[in-house]
């Protein structure tokens, strides 16, 4: 089984086909190479690539962003994968946009509404603070869950709200 994937590493980009021999065993790249991967220990890893040992380890992983930094016989890579439909719009210019659209914001514990830091018309920012939400005696602040524009608050200061309350929502261009 073989999958044609595009890799970002340290900014250079170059088409990838990967295969694997089964459904448990790791993607490899195929190009004229012999390729083994084992696990090592918790992020390490031995590979053996063309009868020649090379070590390599899982620094962090950035799963929201779809990067990798590795760390591969002493040097440091950064990786990004993308199928050939996310290359596709990225290539086009398109925009994923139900990807980027933010959800409506609703209550994820019941609580009490402390204080609301936006109103309709503002625009957010991921993780911009939307309001405070004390439950259990503790301030919790709520973030803006992606880019967006607030079309609604549905709530007021110092109200109850249950688990699962519309708090506010987002407006968008067509």
């Amino acid at each position: 089984m073989a999958r044609k994937l595009y890799a970002t590493v340290n900014g250079a980009e170059k088409p990838v086909v990967l295969s694997r021999s089964g459904p448990r065993s790791p993607w490899l790249p195929v190009a004229d190479h012999s390729v083994d991967v084992r696990a090592a220990g918790p992020g390490r890893y031995a590979v053996l690539l063309d009868g020649k040992s090379i070590e390599a380890s899982l620094i962090k992983e950035d799963r929201e962003n779809g990067t990798l930094k590795l760390r591969i016989a002493g040097r440091t890579y950064l990786v990004s994968l993308q199928d050939d439909r996310a290359h596709l719009v990225q290539e086009l210019g398109l925009e994923d946009r139900s990807a980027q659209l933010a959800p409506d914001v609703k209550a994820p514990m019941p609580g009490l509404v402390m204080s609301i830091l936006v109103k309709a018309g503002d625009a957010v920012q991921k993780n911009d603070p939307l309001l405070v939400l004390e439950a259990m005696k503790m301030e919790n602040v709520i973030k803006a869950p992606a880019p967006a524009t607030i079309a609604a608050v549905h709530t007021r200061t110092g109200t109850a709200v249950e688990k699962g309350e519309l708090l506010l929502t987002f407006a968008y261009e067509p």
